[in-house]
């Protein structure tokens, strides 16, 4: 089972009527599980499968016969930071198959993982170990296929082998050196500016015996560096996994093979870092060992399996530190208006996205009126859910609705959107358990179209479909919106963090530990990348500074670009600062405990109304962390409020601060989470 509560014979709403086929790029053996729609190489299976994927260090891109790598150089502007593809080496095989049929044009996947991707080039008899955060390409040549070939865009300059012509250096004349390694010797056949030819130098024992070629650009002209390269080339990962083995934590494991014995080198990126245990498993940092990249620096971690450990996350219904008893008044006040406001006749659009909010509104009202003992609203709260939120499920709502894809084990909607139901579907639970039973196998048929944990044909979804395990947040275009955008994207940080911390809400409404905890750490994750990536502070030096001055929020960003301009081509600074604020929940403040920042960040905006109240809400918000007073009476004199929010949803917010600073050690974060919910850190996640 993917997730405690899941039934080994789940719910699947009613099938889609999809036309198309699955993409001709996957080996036939993996078409009998659900196939990923949001993955990191999901280039290599989309449209002709020619577009680049970004498998740090290097930019790879496949043809029907060929592989290229590049390491990237960076266009910079004020309003953007673009990777850019150039075909620094090209491999492909000299003597190409002939074969009829399919897979003589185009390349093949013939497995994947959490952190790998398996491509064969079944033309040249060529199959690439592309794993991420690997800092050498590797790639085996049949025993079948005696010679291979690399040529540049560039020009070759020289290069060199050592005596058993297991190495080379090829130096190019844009100033990169790259070097070669073999597991069995091989000799250049003929060498070109652009191209160089290499056979097998076959002793009697090596025949039948495939060729392993790996090959790695070296960072800097530094001998140290090419030491480093030399010392791990003989051990090479094939495939790697990202397993939860306890709450907020994610270890990585890597299949590795190897010329002979030896240990493991892979690249980690700032979040590994910083996330990286170093007291648990036995990893070496390489701190001098670097190669760039448009997310900051990749480091050099020695060892085959690394533990990360994120921040614990306290997953609440209610505020953190409990509202002030004197603004109950006032809080109630807005509660009347805004539950009397409440009519699910009058939602008039179809769209599951504002659907969703219009129903996490009204479950945020609910629980507001828990908090501060204001339950005589809830009944009406209740109703108004129950209309809402049934249709969906039941399959009745005019317009619209859930949809399952067998061929792609998918349900008809984006993830982001799915946090908004799921969040509405955890309070209805809490508040009416009844309810809650009745609708559970659809509840967690929704649920486990982004958190299944599960792999393989026994399951009904692919394995957490938006979330990616190496950069460690999710990824919002896939296979339906990606038509236009030629790589993943993600703008709105807090919707993704949204989606972890309802499914776990979820599992607090239903007594699901598990399900509780693998929200929690996805929520915690996200969190941790948004800060990352996103949350662009003074002195991290991690843009240029070009970017850097001009922008305190990544808007669009994706795994080659770091837009200003976000979702609809929003540029207005509120605009920005509320789509990576919304919706506004108890967990926003771990999202923004940054003091520092979040002044900055209010600054940022500019003080005249550049945009509607719906969007000024979020950033008073903002201002009411450090500014409370001020902000409270801001908030006070605003007219109209986003889909999701509410005038009592902001007072809430804004009277639960007290005093707010800077999270304070681990152990407070850890109280705050164990006075929640004390069991959670008791189980292990399977």
């Amino acid at each position: 089972m993917a997730l405690t509560g899941e039934k080994d014979d789940p719910f699947l709403f009613p099938p889609m009527d999809y036309q198309g086929e699955p993409p001709k790029f996957f080996s036939s053996d993996l078409l009998s599980s659900p196939l990923p729609t949001h993955s990191f190489f999901q280039n290599f299976v989309e449209a002709d499968g020619h577009n680049s994927v970004y498998i740090h260090p290097y930019l790879i891109k496949s043809s029907a016969s060929s592989v290229s790598l590049c390491y990237p150089s960076r266009r910079v502007e004020s309003c953007s930071i673009e990777q850019v593809f150039k075909a620094d080496l090209t491999i492909s095989s000299t003597t190409q198959q002939t074969q009829q049929g399919s897979q003589s044009h185009h390349h093949v996947i013939s497995s994947f993982s959490d952190l790998s991707v398996t491509l064969d080039i079944p033309s040249s008899d060529l199959t690439f170990f592309l794993v991420r955060g690997c800092p050498y390409v590797t790639f085996s040549v049949s025993d079948q296929t005696p010679l291979f070939s690399i040529t540049t865009v560039h020009k070759f300059c020289f290069f060199t082998s050592n005596s058993s012509l297991t190495k080379f250096a090829l130096k190019l004349d844009n100033g990169q050196a790259w070097l070669l390694y073999a597991s069995l010797p091989i000799k250049v056949g003929n060498s070109y500016e652009t191209m160089i030819s290499f056979s097998k130098k076959y002793t009697s024992r090596d025949h039948g015996v495939s060729l392993v070629v790996r090959i790695a650009l070296l960072p800097n002209s530094s001998s140290e560096l090419e030491d480093v390269l030399d010392r791990y080339s003989t051990c090479y990962p094939v495939s790697g996994d990202a397993l939860f083995t306890k709450p907020y934590c994610v270890e990585y494991k890597w299949e590795k093979r190897g010329f002979v014995n030896g240990d493991l080198l892979m690249l980690a990126h700032p979040l590994h870092l910083q996330l990286l245990s170093k007291d648990e498993g036995n990893v070496t940092v390489l701190q001098d060992f670097k190669y760039r990249s448009i997310d900051g620096d990749l480091v050099g971690v020695v060892g085959d399996s690394w533990l990360l450990k994120a921040d614990h996350v306290p997953v609440t219904w209610y505020s953190t530190r409990g509202v002030k008893e004197e603004s109950f008044d006032e809080i109630k006040s807005a509660l009347s208006k805004d539950v009397a406001g409440l009519c699910s006749s009058e939602i008039t659009t179809i769209s599951d996205y504002y659907y969703g909010k219009f129903i996490a509104r009204a479950a945020r009202l609910a629980l507001i009126a828990e908090e501060i003992g204001f339950l005589e609203v809830i009944p009406s709260v209740k109703k108004f859910l129950h209309e809402t939120i049934q249709p969906w499920l039941d399959g009745t709502f005019d317009g619209n609705g859930f949809l399952y894809d067998a061929k792609w084990g998918r349900i008809s909607v984006e993830a982001y959107s799915a946090g908004y139901f799921l969040y509405g579907i955890a309070v209805l639970a809490k508040i009416d358990p009844a309810w809650g039973m009745k609708y559970k196998p659809k509840a967690y048929s929704l649920m486990a179209n982004f958190m299944n944990l599960a792999r393989g044909s026994n399951s009904k979804y692919t394995r957490l479909r938006c979330f990616d395990l190496y950069k460690l947040h999710s990824w919002a275009s896939g296979l339906w919106n990606n038509l236009y955008e030629p790589e993943m994207q993600q703008d709105s940080n807090s919707e993704a963090v949204n989606i972890y911390y309802s499914a776990a809400l979820m599992g607090l409404a239903y007594g699901d530990i598990h399900l509780a905890s693998i929200g929690s750490t996805l929520a915690s994750l996200e969190i941790h990348a948004a800060k990352m990536w996103w949350h662009v502070k003074e002195g991290d030096n991690l843009y240029e500074e070009d970017f850097a001055q001009e922008n305190k929020l990544v808007g669009y960003l994706s795994e080659n670009n770091r837009l200003c301009k976000m979702r609809n081509c929003y540029s207005e600074t509120e605009c920005k600062i509320g789509l990576h604020v919304l919706p506004l929940l108890p967990i926003t403040e771990f999202l923004f405990s940054n003091v520092d920042f979040v002044k900055d960040l209010v600054k940022w905006s500019p003080s005249g109304y550049r945009v509607g109240d719906g969007w000024m809400g979020f950033v008073y918000a903002l201002e009411g962390i450090f500014n409370n007073k001020v902000a409270l009476e801001k908030i006070r004199s605003l007219k109209r409020f986003d889909a999701g929010n509410t005038l009592s949803n902001l007072l809430w917010w804004i009277h639960s601060r007290h005093n707010y600073r800077k999270m304070g050690s681990c152990h407070e974060k850890q109280y705050c989470f164990c006075h929640c919910c004390p069991n959670i850190l008791r189980f292990r996640l399977l």
